[in-house]
């Protein structure tokens, strides 16, 4: 497999003659080679302080990008923690990190903050590896990185099948990686996830300049290094799925004490809320309103809770009962900006037709840059402009409202001009 492995990035170039693949997402000329086993074999999980100064030493003075991984054990575990860390770098190797037996890895991140990472959907690592003090100051994402090339599927095993031309290992994607020790197959997983991620990204990189797209991507990756934390979801409860089903404000309160004290039980045990009870039997229990724990258990999805259990989740429902009407919870959340679309038309049919005339102008655009609409422009930037246009449409005002709204210089660029001609285009109904 050596031999595969160095001439990966040129076998991409190869065999797809320095484009992207067709609609399939298949490399044409040569069948996709099986990648098995990661060209030095698998790495030792490095769980203690002395082979993680090793480990940081070698990777600082390593050369070039550093590819980075994180695997997460959602639907087992509470929150979103990272239990296993790979990297890979030239001149230093692969290595996996187990970041509960070395939870502090903030070192390492500094031995690498001016080194560029690259991550493969990198909003959903960054979190985990920012908990456990890994934090990047430059990164490539190569399944943004593939979005704005247009290709048609991103998953890392389908861009490394059509771009490079091998088959990554699959299966141990959706395992708890909280499990130790880890089994030596998803180890094997782990380590290949991280094997050919720099060539990737070269090839990538290549693409993305054949297209003039490589200053766009540039933007894209600094917005996303340099954003702050997430702030906290507001009323995380509203979530819950089947919410719809629930109408009434004292059912919602309902939802409510049951979806907080699920989480509390959760977290003390740290499992995942779903292991708990589920959404299903939390909407249902808001809609019957049980009178005693003997009508909880015969709902669906607490018959086989203990009657201890049964009876702190009917205490939920008594709590959520007893409020005075002041307190519960309101019928929708409170939105900041416009409102639904679908009920533009009601509300304001002029901007419910500047929409419609906006949505199809950046659709073409997005089409004719050959990417999704959604990366071209965000649907809430372009939501928000039309129900709040400039006070004078031309060129400099839709710009200025477009960066306001965070948009890119790139996309500001791209998309200022079909926004205003949709802006300023004869949109009243009927016209």
């Amino acid at each position: 497999m050596t031999d595969a492995h160095e001439t990966a990035a040129d076998r991409s170039l190869r065999t797809t003659g320095g484009a992207p693949p067709d609609e399939t997402g298949s490399v044409a000329g040569e069948a996709p080679i099986p990648l098995l086993e990661p060209r030095e074999g698998i790495p030792p999980v490095i769980a203690d302080a002395a082979a993680l100064a090793e480990v940081t030493a070698a990777f600082a003075a390593g050369t070039g990008p550093v590819a980075v991984d994180a695997e997460r054990a959602s639907g087992y575990r509470y929150g979103q923690r990272a239990y296993l860390v790979q990297l890979r770098r030239e001149g230093a190797g692969s290595a996996l990190i187990d970041p509960v037996a070395c939870p502090d890895l903030s070192g390492l991140g500094e031995a690498l903050a001016d080194v560029e990472w690259v991550l493969h959907a990198a909003t959903q690592d960054l979190p985990c590896l920012r908990e456990i003090g890994m934090v990047p100051t430059r990164i490539f994402d190569t399944e943004l990185a593939g979005r704005l090339a247009g290709f048609p599927r991103v998953g890392l095993g389908a861009m490394v099948e059509s771009v490079l031309g091998f088959v990554l290992e699959k299966g141990h994607s959706a395992v708890d990686w909280s499990t130790r020790p880890l089994p030596e197959p998803w180890l094997r997983y782990a380590a290949l996830d991280v094997e050919l991620l720099v060539d990737l990204r070269d090839a990538l990189e290549k693409e993305l300049d054949r297209q003039d797209k490589l200053e766009w991507a540039r933007e894209e990756f600094d917005a996303i290094a340099s954003a702050p934390p997430a702030e906290p979801r507001k009323d995380p409860w509203r979530r819950t799925s089947g919410m719809h089903k629930v109408r009434r404000r004292r059912q919602l309160a309902v939802v409510r004490e049951l979806w907080l004290t699920r989480d509390r039980v959760a977290r003390r045990r740290d499992v995942s809320p779903g292991k708990v009870i589920g959404d299903a039997a939390i909407v249902e229990a808001a809609l019957a309103l049980p009178a005693d724990a003997h009508a909880m258990a015969a709902l669906h999805g607490f018959g086989r809770v203990n009657r201890r259990q049964l009876e702190q989740w009917q205490a939920a429902v008594d709590r959520a009962k007893a409020l005075p009407e002041a307190q519960l919870p309101a019928p929708g959340q409170a939105v900041a900006g416009p409102p639904p679309p679908r009920a533009w038309a009601d509300k304001d049919p002029v901007a419910a037709a500047r929409l419609a005339a906006a949505r199809a102008a950046v659709s073409e655009l997005a089409e004719r840059l050959n990417m999704p609409q959604e990366n071209l422009i965000t649907p809430d930037t372009v939501r928000r402009v039309c129900w709040e246009p400039p006070q004078r449409v031309d060129t400099e005002s839709v710009a200025e409202a477009l960066t306001r709204h965070g948009a890119r210089p790139w996309q500001v660029r791209q998309v200022t001009p079909v926004l205003t001609a949709a802006l300023t285009a004869d949109t009243a109904p009927g016209a």
